[in-house]
């Protein structure tokens, strides 16, 4: 991989790219990414476990970022959610053109030409949105075949990077996964013109319950805990980085946020010169949510402690659903 070692224009081709490559402890626009839901159908709909927070097709798009654009968002993460398009073992819809995520991608950079838009295929460059079976690989007999799943998740991470992506983001934990995607990123001609964000220390969270049903993308047997971290393990999360970035991987994530922020200063440290994300997941929204509803705190002083308290252990960019109350809290003057 020494010629994927020498490529380093992927890390700085955009503003919002160079700002990640500059650390401090300020919580700026430029230091949140909003994830959101696109649907295969146009409508809008509430995602109960998640209130205030929505699932909508191509259509909806611009009536939800033209105010946060102008707010100030630098950056979106999209997931990909079909209700109608069929699910297949393979995960064919993945990276079909009728991917809503695909549909949206040239549009969205037409609309935001300054949007740095990264491409979770559910999870990430993922199959588990898109499979009959719900599991991130590629599977045989009931267990993942990773040689077989890296090779489906470099084609489609290419598919999204050749319909407009700035960034894909693995999260399948799958080994070898960022090797490949950068190979098929070479391949495709765009190696230094695509980033690569890796869920490299993911682990098997009980509070990712309200994205699966967001997604549609329960496992329909057993569950991920044979390619998700255990919840107390510190070194392997240190060895999947350690993995990931000798792959050459150009972001690290950790995910979920508050409960693993022990792991964000230790992956900070070693990595310092690696812009480092925080996912602030949909049980983390949940919890924060009706805690503010039931008066323990208000939603603005108890999330603003929760994002210094990321920051200050690390995190360069917080992937949080509360990016359009955090903007307007900037806007104001109140942050």
């Amino acid at each position: 991989m020494s010629s994927v070692n020498s490529i380093i224009h992927c890390n700085y081709f955009n503003e919002t790219l160079r700002e990640w490559q500059c650390q401090n402890s300020v919580i700026k626009s430029a230091n949140l990414m909003y994830p959101i839901f696109i649907l295969d159908e146009d409508m809008k709909e509430e995602i109960k476990s998640m209130p205030g927070v929505y699932r909508q097709g191509i259509n909806h798009l611009r009536n939800l970022l033209d105010p946060l654009v102008k707010l100030g968002l630098k950056s979106v993460l999209l997931f990909g959610v079909i209700n109608k398009l069929p699910k297949d073992s393979y995960g064919f819809h993945a990276d079909s053109v009728q991917n809503p995520v695909i549909v949206a991608l040239p549009l969205l950079k037409q609309w935001y030409p300054d949007l740095t838009i990264a491409c979770d295929v559910r999870k990430y460059v993922c199959l588990c949105a898109y499979t009959s079976h719900g599991h991130c690989g590629i599977i045989e007999n009931q267990l993942i075949d990773n040689t077989k799943s890296i090779k489906r998740l470099g084609e489609i991470a290419l598919a999204y990077a050749l319909a407009g992506a700035h960034i894909v983001a693995p999260s399948c934990m799958m080994d070898g996964h960022v090797k490949s995607i950068k190979q098929h990123l070479m391949e495709g001609g765009l190696i230094s013109r695509v980033a690569v964000l890796s869920y490299s220390a993911k682990f098997c969270s009980t509070f990712y319950g309200p994205f699966r049903d967001a997604a549609n993308c329960a496992p329909s047997f057993s569950n991920r805990a044979s390619y998700q971290l255990p919840v107390g393990s510190y070194n392997l999360a240190e060895r999947v980085v350690d993995r990931d970035v000798s792959e050459c991987c150009d972001m690290i994530m950790v995910k979920p946020g508050m409960m693993y922020l022990d792991i964000i200063k230790n992956v900070k440290n070693k990595y310092p010169h690696i812009p480092l994300f925080i996912y602030q997941v949909s049980g983390e929204y949940s919890m924060i949510y009706h805690a503010a509803q039931a008066g323990v705190f208000t939603l603005r002083n108890g999330l603003i402690e929760i994002l210094q308290s990321m920051r200050r252990a690390g995190a360069d960019v917080i992937v949080s659903y509360y990016t359009p109350e955090i903007l307007k809290w900037l806007k104001e003057g109140e942050l």
